[in-house]
């Protein structure tokens, strides 16, 4: 299964994007700031220029993983229906434990990816039911065995050349 995440608007404290499962449009996605990093950045300066909690992770392609159960989302009872497993965003350079999970404001992403629908301003809606639904999609693909890939892009092409 092939997830792309396609930011399209930034702030100094957010960063809207567009995810698409196979091709086709599925929701919105909010992140921390943007902070024009790549995955092929040197990891002393991905270090530099990264704030712990309140930066996007760089562009790139991730492997994600179905089976991680997460220690700080284990006790909210939301996720008891998964048993706790949320997706994970594997080899994320200088970057640790990157879900896609519920949440609505920018407070809330701490480096991870929020889903939902962008009726506000810098703010993702309907979180809990835009996640509940990816998820089936993202347990129905691992419990057949398919690798699922996400690719965190721009949508302006140039802005995609000039990071690489």
């Amino acid at each position: 299964m092939d997830l792309k995440l396609i930011r399209k608007y930034f702030s100094d404290d957010y960063t809207i994007g567009h995810l698409y499962v196979n091709g086709k449009y599925f929701c919105d996605t909010l992140e921390n700031e943007d902070k024009l990093l790549h995955e092929k950045m040197p990891l002393k300066v991905l270090d530099r220029v990264k704030t712990a909690g309140k930066t996007a992770i760089p562009i790139g392609v991730y492997q994600i993983n179905m089976n991680t159960i997460s220690p700080k989302y284990k006790a909210l009872d939301k996720y008891s229906d998964i048993e706790f497993k949320l997706p994970r965003l594997e080899k994320v350079p200088m970057f640790e434990g990157i879900l896609i999970h519920i949440g609505n404001y920018s407070r809330d992403t701490l480096g991870c990816i929020l889903v939902g629908k962008n009726t506000i301003k810098g703010a993702v809606m309907e979180s809990t039911l835009t996640f509940n639904a990816l998820y089936k999609l993202l347990r129905f693909a691992s419990d057949a065995n398919e690798d699922i890939w996400i690719s965190i892009e721009y949508e302006d092409w140039e802005m995609n050349i000039l990071k690489k």
